[in-house]
C-alpha cells in the first residue's frame, strides 16, 4: 500500500475543516486510530468515509458512506469490521454481493409467495369474467348472453309483467362463482351437478357444457393451469349422469294446425311480436337471428334478407312477398326491425310468454319458439323441397360432400323454392294474400 503521510486522528473539527485542494480531483485524510479508515473529499465539497486495505496482493477500496450519514465512531467500527474480514482472507465485497443477492432472493421469494397466495385465492367468478372478456370478440350475442345469464347471482327485480315483487333466480353456475378456482375439483362439480339436475336439468346441462369449455381454457393459461386439480375437473361421468340426457324435442306445427296458429298470433295486441313470430315460422331461422334483424338487413329492391347466423356469420336468404309486407307495417323506432320501447337495447327480447299465451288459446300447448324452426323444416316435406335448399335457407351447415363443395345455389334459385313454401303455408293457414301487392298495402282475409 502506498505511503500515506496525511494521517491524523479524525475528530469532528478536523473532519469539518478538511477540504480538497482546487488542483486535485480528490484528497484523503487518514485516521491514526483506525489506519484503514480515511475521509475522502472532492472539489465539489462532497465528503465520504472509505475503507482501504490489501488482500492477495491487491488493493481493496470500499465506500462506507457520507459524512452526514456516518458519525466518526460508527465509521471506525465499520472499517474495523471490514479489516477483520480481510485479515481472515475474505473479500468484503464478495460478502456484500452475497448479502445483496440473498436479500434480492428473499424479496423475490416473498413476492412470489404473495403472488401465489393471491392467485390461490382468485375465485371462479373473477376468472370467469376475464374469460368472457377475452372470448367476447369470438362469440355471437346469444352465446355471450348464455355465459352472462348462467353465472348471474340473481336477487334483482324480475321486471316481468305481472311479476310483482318477485326477484330473479340465480343462474345454475352462480353457486360456483364465489369458490376459489383451486377448490373447483371433480367432487365439487359432481355435487353441484347433482343439486342442479334435480330442479333445472336442461339449463344446468348448458351451464355444464359452458363450464367444461371454460376449464379447458383455464388449463391453457399458465397462471391458472396449476390451480386445477385435474386437467379438466368438469369432465366427469358422474356429473354428466347427474344432469341426465336431453330429451328429443318434437314440438312442431302440423299442417292442419297452421290456421289456428296464425289466427292466434295475428290477434296478439303487439303487432311487432305478431310479425316477429310469423317471420320465425316463414324463415325457419333461429329465434335470435330474427330478433336481431336491422332495417339495413332487408333489401327490398333485390328482395334479400341478411341473417346473422352462427355458422357463417351472415347469410343471405330470400325476402319473400309476405315477409316484405310484415315489417313494412311496423313502426321505425330505431335500427331494429322488431323494436321495443321497453327494452334496454331497444330490441325485442325473446317473446316466449306472448307466444305461449297465443298457443294456449289455440290449443297448441308446448310449442316453443325453436319449435317454429322445426315446423318450417317439417312442413317443407309436403312440397318435397330439396333438403339442401331447406338447410341453406335455415342456415344449417352442409351435411354432405356434394353440398359442401359442389352445390352453389344463387339467391334467385332459393327464392323460387322459398316463395313456393311461403305460398303453401299461407294457403294451408287459410290466409288469402296478394303476393303482388306493394309492401305496406297488405290485404289479408282469413
Amino acid at each position: 500500500m502506498k505511503q500515506q503521510t496525511n494521517r491524523v486522528r479524525l475528530t469532528a473539527g478536523r473532519v469539518d475543516s478538511f477540504a480538497c485542494p482546487a488542483n486535485k480531483p480528490q484528497a484523503f485524510l487518514w485516521d491514526t486510530d483506525t489506519p484503514t479508515l480515511a475521509l475522502r473529499a472532492t472539489p465539489t465539497g462532497r465528503k465520504t468515509y472509505i475503507f482501504e486495505s490489501r488482500l492477495n496482493a491487491s488493493t481493496i477500496r470500499i465506500n462506507i458512506g457520507t459524512l452526514a450519514d456516518w458519525p466518526i465512531e460508527k465509521a471506525r467500527t465499520r472499517a474495523q469490521g471490514l479489516k477483520m474480514l480481510v485479515d481472515g482472507g475474505t473479500d468484503p465485497r464478495e460478502v456484500e454481493r452475497d448479502k445483496q443477492a440473498a436479500a434480492l432472493e428473499k424479496k423475490a421469494s416473498t413476492a412470489a409467495k404473495l403472488q401465489a397466495d393471491k392467485l390461490a385465492a382468485v375465485t371462479m367468478g373473477e376468472v370467469w369474467a376475464a374469460y368472457v372478456e377475452e372470448r367476447r370478440p369470438f362469440w355471437g350475442d346469444l352465446h355471450l348472453r348464455d355465459h352472462i345469464d348462467k353465472a348471474k347471482a340473481g336477487g334483482l327485480p324480475s321486471g316481468r309483467r305481472g311479476g310483482g315483487k318477485q326477484l330473479t333466480k340465480p343462474g345454475p353456475l352462480a353457486a360456483l362463482m364465489p369458490l376459489p378456482l383451486k377448490d373447483l375439483d371433480q367432487r365439487t362439480i359432481e355435487k353441484w351437478a347433482a343439486n342442479e339436475g334435480k330442479t333445472r336439468a336442461s339449463s344446468a346441462r348448458l351451464a355444464w357444457r359452458l363450464l367444461t369449455v371454460f376449464l379447458t381454457w383455464c388449463g391453457e393459461q399458465p397462471q391458472y393451469a396449476a390451480l386445477l386439480t385435474t386437467e379438466n375437473p368438469a369432465k366427469s361421468k358422474k356429473a354428466r349422469e347427474a344432469l341426465g340426457k336431453a330429451g328429443k324435442k318434437s314440438d312442431v306445427l302440423q299442417r292442419e294446425q297452421l290456421a289456428v296458429w296464425f289466427a292466434a298470433v295475428q290477434q296478439l295486441q303487439n303487432p311487432v311480436i305478431s310479425a316477429c313470430l310469423q317471420m320465425m315460422l316463414l324463415t325457419g331461422a333461429r329465434p335470435g337471428e330474427v330478433l336481431n334483424l336491422r332495417w339495413t338487413d332487408i333489401n327490398a329492391q333485390w328482395k334479400g334478407i341478411s341473417i346473422r347466423d352462427k355458422v357463417e356469420g351472415t347469410c343471405e336468404i330470400p325476402a319473400t312477398p309476405y315477409m316484405l309486407h310484415l315489417p313494412a307495417a311496423l313502426p321505425r323506432r330505431n335500427e331494429w326491425v322488431f323494436s321495443s320501447p321497453n327494452s334496454a337495447t331497444g330490441c325485442l327480447t325473446e317473446p316466449n310468454n306472448p307466444h305461449t299465451r297465443a298457443c294456449t288459446a289455440a290449443g297448441l300447448n308446448g310449442l316453443t319458439l325453436h319449435g317454429l324452426r322445426r315446423s318450417f323444416s317439417s312442413l317443407t316435406e309436403w312440397l318435397e323441397t330439396p333438403a339442401g335448399v331447406v338447410a341453406q335457407i335455415q342456415g344449417h351447415k352442409p351435411s354432405a360432400t356434394a353440398e359442401k363443395h359442389y352445390k352453389v345455389r344463387p339467391l334467385e334459385l332459393l327464392r323460387v323454392h322459398h316463395e313456393k313454401i311461403e305460398a303453401w303455408i299461407l294457403e294451408q293457414a287459410g290466409i288469402v294474400f296478394d303476393a303482388k301487392a306493394a309492401p305496406g298495402a297488405l290485404r289479408i282475409a282469413a
